[in-house]
This record gives C-alpha cells, sequence and structure tokens, in this order.
C-alpha cells in the first residue's frame, strides 16, 4: 500500500470499492463478462444503439436468471410508444427485476413518441408496474449539446420519479465533488453513484471518452502529471490506466452524508476480468 494514503483514505476507497455495480454492453461477449464478476453482483446493462431495446432486456432476463441483480437502461428515445413501454415493463417484472436506469438516449431521432427521459418516467408512472429503484443520469462536466441551466432544469423535473442519479464517465475528482455539491445546493437530495471508467488501454479509453463528450476529462488525464507524466503513466503501466487516483481523490467523500455517495458505477465497457484484478488488487492492500 502506498503510503501517501492517509487511513481514512484506505477506508473510504475500501467502501467504494466493495459498493459498486458493473455496467455492461449486451453484446456477444456479455456471457463471457458474468463469469468475472462476483455471485449476486448487480448489473447495468446499456441500450445499444446497434441492437435496440431488445438485446438490452433479453440479456437483462438471463442475467437475472443467473441470479445477479439487474438494472437495464431503458433509454427514453429507443421506446416506441406507450404499449412498447408497457411491454418491457412487464418483462422486466416477470423476471423480478426491481431496478432501471432511464436516461434519453443518444439517437438523433427518436424511434417514436419518447423524447426525453423526463417523458418516458412521467408514461411509467401512470403504469400498473412499479420499480423499487430509478435511476437518472448526471453530468459533472456538463453535456456536448446542452447547457448547464437545460440539465439543472431537467433533473429538478426527473428527480421525482427517481431513486439516484448515476453521473456520466469521469476522471477527475475534484470535477465530481463539486458537481454534487451543486447538484444538493440546487434542493436535489438523491443518492449518487459516480461513474468511473475500468481498466483498460489508455488508447482505447480516450477514444471511448472522445466519443462520448468527456473532452474536460481527456485532458484532466493528460494535465494531472503533464504531458511527461502522462507518457510516464503510459509506458509504466504497460499502456494500461488504472482508476486509483480517481478513487483515492473520493474516498474522503465517501462516508460524508452531505455528499451521500451510493457507491460506484463501473463502466467496464466488457472488459470485467482486468478490472476486477485490479479492484481485488486494492481491497487486498
Amino acid at each position: 500500500m502506498s503510503v501517501a494514503r492517509s487511513a481514512a483514505t484506505v477506508d473510504g476507497a475500501t467502501d467504494l470499492l466493495t459498493d459498486l455495480r458493473f455496467e455492461l454492453m449486451p453484446f456477444d461477449s456479455f456471457e463471457g463478462q458474468m463469469d468475472h464478476l462476483p455471485d449476486g453482483a448487480t448489473i447495468a446493462i446499456t441500450t445499444s444503439p446497434q441492437l435496440g431495446l431488445d438485446a438490452t432486456i433479453e440479456w437483462a432476463e438471463k442475467a437475472a436468471e443467473r441470479g445477479f441483480e439487474v438494472s437495464p437502461h431503458i433509454a427514453a428515445r429507443y421506446v416506441r410508444d406507450e404499449d412498447h413501454l408497457e411491454e418491457i415493463a412487464r418483462r422486466l417484472t416477470d423476471a423480478g427485476i426491481t431496478d432501471i436506469f432511464v436516461p434519453g438516449g443518444d439517437r438523433e431521432e427518436p424511434a417514436g413518441e419518447f423524447a426525453s427521459a423526463y417523458e418516458l418516467l412521467a408514461a411509467l408512472d401512470d403504469l400498473d408496474y412499479e420499480f423499487d429503484e430509478v435511476g437518472i443520469t448526471g453530468y459533472p462536466e456538463g453535456h456536448e449539446f446542452l447547457d448547464d441551466a437545460t440539465l439543472a432544469e431537467a433533473m429538478k423535473k426527473k428527480a421525482p420519479y427517481a431513486t439516484y442519479i448515476v453521473t456520466q464517465l469521469c476522471y477527475d475528482p475534484d470535477a465530481v465533488v463539486e458537481w454534487i455539491e451543486a447538484v444538493r445546493d440546487r434542493g436535489v437530495d438523491l443518492p449518487v453513484e459516480i461513474g468511473i471508467p475500468g481498466v483498460m488501454k489508455y488508447q482505447r479509453l480516450l477514444k471511448i471518452s472522445q466519443k462520448v463528450g468527456v473532452g474536460d476529462s481527456v485532458r484532466f488525464l493528460k494535465k494531472t502529471t503533464g504531458i511527461l507524466g502522462f507518457v510516464r503513466q503510459l509506458v509504466g503501466s504497460r499502456g494500461k490506466y488504472t482508476p486509483d487516483d480517481l478513487i483515492d481523490g473520493l474516498a474522503p467523500y465517501a462516508d460524508d452524508p452531505h455528499y451521500d455517495i451510493d457507491g460506484l458505477h463501473l463502466y467496464t465497457f466488457n472488459q470485467t476480468s482486468d478490472t476486477e484484478s485490479w479492484r481485488y488488487g486494492r481491497l487486498e492492500e
């Protein structure tokens, strides 16, 4: 264990690394990825632009059957209409799934009548099906196409339907902490799951980050120790990113009720084996 880590940091990091959900993408590799996860782990399942919601629901049913806790992404812009939404809710309920995550979705044109997460949440509230946990999205570094005022207003409208917030992928612990403070100042007191990247090659991670619009985080990665330090990290880590600095930066806030951090949301990008090896290594330090 690094002598630079205080006891409080170690304790906070342990709390974070034992209370998390694993996000997987609904591709063919999904089955094998589950084999690397702890029994009964919580799996979030994304909506794929290529495969649509059908793949998400099918894998949610299979994961639940294997004994995992499941939180499928029901992306609003992929739902055709209220009948489609009711079918989704019925299938998930029949599978024993009690937790869903409702993002807007990244389709340019909605598949049907729901253009936003708020519209879908409102429609879901009118159905006979209920879910114990409902997650909504938070953006510590803003949104590529929406300004901060629009995001704040959207969260205010969605919050009454939700039980927790999941943040977009972020590498900068200070940005996350400041964003949570701003959310609390606006009167939103939902628990927050902090989205962090798993272990993977730097080049792939940077490409993914740029694709999802995490520009400031990419710059943060490069400036943490300067370009020279960034190159050293690449070489010293054999080209793999690990979220140690991010975990250590968040650890002091893990047990602070003002921030109400409800664990980590781990963006694995279907590379769970390396991430789990790293996580167990940290917990054993």
